[in-house]
């Protein structure tokens, strides 16, 4: 897994390759919260993302938790249908913000 973060309108972009497994989720979670230090609003572009594990999936839900925590916002951009197929099946895309 890959994470470059890149600001956009006062924004913070993180935009995500490879997989996130068990041994990329630390690294993943991180960069999530490093984002939320510089920003309210971290967008997390997910179009090189292939696989994502429940580990991954946990950096999600912090994600969120921590922009409801702030009062900003994490949206979810560009999900390949792999990883939208485990959002579905988890039932986090209804809890997630993603476009």
């Amino acid at each position: 897994m890959n994470i470059e973060e890149v600001k956009v309108d006062g924004m913070i972009q993180l935009n995500a390759s490879g997989k996130i497994d068990a041994l990329s989720s630390t690294e993943f979670q991180n960069a999530i919260l490093q984002g939320f230090q510089k920003s309210n609003d971290v967008i997390l572009n997910m179009q090189d993302v292939n696989y994502i594990s429940s580990a991954g999936l946990r950096g999600l839900i912090i994600g969120q938790k921590t922009a409801s925590s702030k009062k900003g916002h994490f949206t979810i951009i560009n999900v390949t249908a792999p990883v939208k197929d485990i959002l579905r099946v988890t039932g986090l895309d209804k809890a997630l913000v993603i476009k």
